[in-house]
């Protein structure tokens, strides 16, 4: 798991999707403080934010190269 001190906007997609993985392991195995469990929640919806924002950025370029190729072929 990458530093929980990391600053999300220097985590890659599959850093932050590597770290999600392992909390949603470690929440779902159970036997995991109620504390502790909040903060991997949190965590984890930081990290779920973090991937979604990636693949809307992946989202928009994609998007905008079809429509410059559309605009070139017109």
């Amino acid at each position: 798991m990458t530093d929980p001190e990391s600053k999300p906007e220097t985590l890659s997609y599959e850093q932050a999707r590597e770290e999600l993985i392992t909390i949603v392991q470690r929440l779902e195995s159970g036997g995991v403080p109620l504390e502790e469990s909040l903060a991997l929640w949190e965590r984890g919806e930081q990290l779920a934010a973090i991937c979604q924002a990636w693949l809307d950025g992946a989202k928009a370029k994609i998007e905008a190269a079809r429509l410059k190729e559309q605009a070139e072929k017109t």
